[in-house]
């Protein structure tokens, strides 16, 4: 599987948990974030960049705005066990 199907399917993961993740905790807490945790946030963060197409700029506003997805990453890793 490419990257970019990761990210995508990753992206859609987040957004059908984003909601229910959100309302559950309105603040992002990075204290007790896992590193499995922590790179599904980045690749979900990647894929709501408003420019998917740069790698750049996925990348750059994912290092920016990953603590926004930590629910949503914690939603979608918990719903798989």
């Amino acid at each position: 599987m490419t990257t970019s199907r990761r990210i995508l399917l990753a992206g859609m993961a987040g957004l059908a948990l984003a909601p229910t993740a959100a309302a559950a905790a309105p603040a992002p807490v990075v204290d007790d974030v896992t590193v499995a945790e922590e790179r599904f946030a980045r690749m979900i963060a990647a894929a709501h960049a408003p420019d998917v197409t740069c790698a750049r700029q996925a990348e750059r506003y994912a290092d920016a705005h990953w603590p926004d997805y930590v629910m949503a990453a914690r939603a979608v890793l918990g719903a798989r066990v």
